[in-house]
């Protein structure tokens, strides 16, 4: 029977299971137990829903050759349709891909909802993505998902809770029909009322240093574009002086 971690107050506390410091129900070893559940639950190859600072996501670790199929599986999804990965800290990223940016240019983007698309480095799952050997990588700003990355110590496979090309879902209700195939799901609550809440991370491609391109439209496009673009100003004025 799938499990159901949800904040217990009786307001929106837009983060899972009473992990808001600002609730008045806020207890520590609730936001800890979840956790621990969500990580375990990863460990053992199981597929979870979880929040993020944009949509509802499921999850599973990257490393885990079944979980990725699961997810695959349960969202009936192209094969060739990449996933990305959601990973806890910056200095993560660098284990993961070849970065082509700053630290501080990352810094400026992340956590947020962006995912920067980079070449993949040999220490992620070949299984992930097998037909490119490009990856995107995000880290959500959500407290709650970024203490399950770093529980695992893995990064996690992060894409959309709905089954492709469907809506993307705003709370737990409008993806009950993928509960009988999730191990767990934390509830965190309603994500938004609007149509621009339904808008996934702007997911901009960074592989080639000193350029930049916008795959897919999402939340803060405006502002995300033009921190890259300044950056991308900086190495290319770099790379000519030298």
């Amino acid at each position: 029977m799938i499990e159901i971690y949800t904040c217990t107050c009786n307001m929106c506390c837009k983060t899972p299971f009473k992990m808001n410091n600002e609730c008045p129900d806020f207890e520590f070893s609730d936001f800890v137990e979840a956790v621990e559940a969500a990580s375990s639950s990863l460990r053992g190859g199981h597929i979870i829903a979880v929040p993020t600072d944009t949509i509802y996501g499921i999850a599973g670790l990257s490393q885990h050759s079944e979980a990725i199929e699961k997810i695959y599986n349960i969202k009936r999804r192209d094969l060739n349709k990449p996933i990305a990965i959601s990973v806890a800290d910056i200095d993560d990223i660098f284990r993961w891909c070849h970065v082509t940016v700053s630290k501080t240019l990352l810094s400026e983007l992340l956590p947020g909802p962006v995912t920067l698309v980079f070449q993949r480095t040999n220490e992620l799952n070949p299984e992930l993505n097998p037909n490119t050997p490009l990856v995107g990588v995000r880290i959500p700003d959500n407290k709650f998902i970024r203490s399950v990355a770093r529980a695992c110590d893995s990064p996690l496979a992060l894409t959309s809770a709905n089954i492709s090309a469907a809506q993307s879902t705003l709370n737990v209700q409008e993806f009950e029909d993928l509960w009988p195939k999730l191990d767990k799901v934390f509830d965190g609550g309603a994500l938004g009322d609007t149509f621009h809440s339904r808008q996934g991370s702007t997911v901009v491609d960074l592989s080639t240093q000193g350029k930049y391109k916008v795959i897919r439209d999402g939340r803060y496009l405006k502002k995300n574009c033009y921190t890259i673009k300044k950056q991308c100003y900086i190495f290319m004025f770099l790379f000519l002086r030298n």
